[in-house]
């Protein structure tokens, strides 16, 4: 999910797995409408469920009401953090995360993200040159091998090391 600013700037603030609800913050606040827009950067299957249904399984069915409330919760907990994460961790953190979160294993069994510099300077709310020159500080880091438009993570550790802990290569 992506923020944009009205400069064209733009963030991501969530990445979407397998299972997960999107609009779940509207589903019980018709006027609010989430300032996101949705990106797919794999392919995807979508199931489209009309709100009106999903509203009236919650109505009748306590289990449903209760999932619903524990994915609400998670997803406010969740833009808090990425709120405080995007704010305060440097850029190098802000990609070293993103890098993570986009991260598929190959045929080599390492960790590869196929994205460009450009794409992964907008997903950090960045450009491209700063984004270029922390990818290039992993780089000479030995923590990631840098190619055209994929980006293989050769020290996974390293880098949750980085985003979690506030600390630098």
């Amino acid at each position: 999910m992506v923020i944009r600013a009205p400069d064209g700037r733009s963030i991501t603030v969530r990445y979407c797995r397998s299972g997960s609800l999107i609009g779940i913050a509207s589903l019980f606040a018709p006027r609010f409408t989430l300032p996101v827009s949705i990106e797919a950067v794999t392919d995807v299957d979508l199931y489209d469920v009309p709100p009106g249904t999903v509203l009236d399984l919650a109505a009748n069915d306590a289990t449903m009401t209760d999932a619903l409330l524990t994915e609400t919760s998670e997803r406010v907990q969740a833009f808090v953090e990425e709120i405080s994460r995007a704010t305060f961790a440097t850029v190098t953190q802000r990609v070293a995360r993103h890098l993570l979160d986009l991260a598929v294993v190959d045929q080599s069994g390492l960790p590869v993200a196929k994205v460009t510099k450009e794409d992964l300077a907008a997903a950090v709310g960045s450009v491209r040159e700063v984004a270029a020159r922390s990818l290039r500080e992993l780089r000479d880091s030995r923590v990631v091998r840098t190619e055209r438009s994929r980006i293989t993570l050769i020290d996974t550790d390293a880098l949750v090391a980085l985003c979690s802990n506030n600390q630098s290569l």
